[in-house]
């Protein structure tokens, strides 16, 4: 079964395209030098998205950072990672996590991903199982018992806009963990392949021209709350609902959605107001593998208020039509922006030091 991520946040495009293995003969090189399944766990931080999956390490596969400070873009580097042909999230030897230490005191504006191979040329977004970076030096503000979870995509690649006037706040010192997974499903192999990710930003001070900017936090509203993200999908439909309290005022700007395939609807509601903040519909093929979640913008009109104490429900629905369960098999997760009433409160969640990564109810997908 194909696995495809919808991650989505702001104005959002995707585009993929086909690019020739150079030399499949090499596809095996990573595995035969990757650790031993039985005595590595991959990725067991605290992430939405990992459950405690042992995983393969693949060897030589490094994170290069440069920042452009006229351009003001920062580029991340993944790679190189050699991605065989038919080959699932199990059996595909993973990166290890990485982390980005930040040399600079900026807004990050905007995340725009894209794959290629050593050459340069395109690798379609479908072997990318998914990416998602953590701030270590904050907690969520859903879930503190989580790193604070500021960027993810997936299969579509999708591609995360600026906000006019908001931006991600970040510190020289923070630490950014990349947490990296990669598959195969496509009958082409992939040599040498990286993932790339350009962060334009605007420097805190030093730039008189510009204005300054309001913080935002990203909001990730979990049909599994504070846990794994990771659930079960039934033959059949099927509806998934879980709630998570709100800390402090604000306004949502905005939500999206992520799902896997099957996935039919998102909706997130403020129970406590007895409100629909929005509902969300997927797009899928003709076999029910997923498309696209919509984003539903709450900008002009200043934001969707949420009140410390508001507790919201987020629901997901799927509709499984092979006939068996499917475990592990789906996530339901609102995704937005969130800015602050009082930004001062927000400073509780900070954290002088990245915590140990052993805390519990933290999930990939298996």
């Amino acid at each position: 079964m194909r696995i495809t991520r919808v991650w989505c946040v702001s104005l959002l495009a995707a585009s993929a395209t086909c690019a020739p293995f150079e030399a499949q003969g090499k596809q095996g090189e990573q595995e035969k030098a990757a650790a031993p399944t039985h005595d590595m766990e991959h990725m067991h931080h605290g992430g939405f998205m990992q459950g405690g999956m042992h995983h393969a390490v693949a060897k030589g596969v490094k994170l290069d950072a440069k920042v452009d400070a006229a351009a003001h873009t920062v580029t991340l580097r993944v790679g190189p990672m050699n991605l065989p042909a038919h080959t699932s999230h199990r059996k595909m030897p993973q990166p290890p996590d990485l982390v980005w230490d930040v040399p600079i005191d900026v807004w990050l504006l905007a995340y725009h991903p894209k794959l290629v191979d050593g050459s340069g040329n395109a690798v379609p977004g479908t072997v990318l199982h998914h990416v998602a970076f953590w701030n270590e030096n904050r907690a969520d503000f859903l879930c503190p018992n989580k790193e604070e979870h500021i960027f993810g995509a997936g299969s579509e690649m999708t591609d995360w806009a600026e906000m006019p006037g908001y931006g991600y706040r970040v510190e020289k010192g923070n630490k950014i963990r990349v947490e990296t997974m990669m598959y195969n499903p496509t009958a082409t192999s992939y040599h040498k392949a990286y993932l790339e990710v350009v962060i334009p930003f605007q420097d805190v001070s030093g730039d008189a021209s510009a204005a300054p900017r309001r913080n935002v936090y990203p909001a990730w509203m979990d049909v599994k709350a504070c846990g794994d993200s990771s659930y079960d999908v039934p033959p059949g439909k099927s509806e998934k609902t879980g709630s998570v309290t709100v800390k402090y005022d604000g306004v949502l700007l905005g939500v999206g959605g992520h799902m896997h395939d099957y996935g039919r609807q998102i909706v997130l509601q403020d129970a406590s107001r007895k409100e629909t903040v929005a509902t969300l519909d997927a797009k899928s093929d003709a076999q029910g593998l997923l498309e696209s979640v919509p984003v539903k913008l709450f900008v002009q009109e200043g934001g969707y208020k949420f009140a410390k104490g508001d507790v919201l429900k987020v629901s997901a629905t799927y509709d499984n039509p092979t006939g068996k369960l499917l475990r592990d098999g789906a996530m339901g997760i609102a995704v937005g922006y969130f800015a602050a009433a009082d930004d001062a409160k927000m400073a509780a969640l900070r954290r002088k030091s990245a915590p140990s990564h052993d805390m519990p109810g933290m999930s990939h997908d298996h």
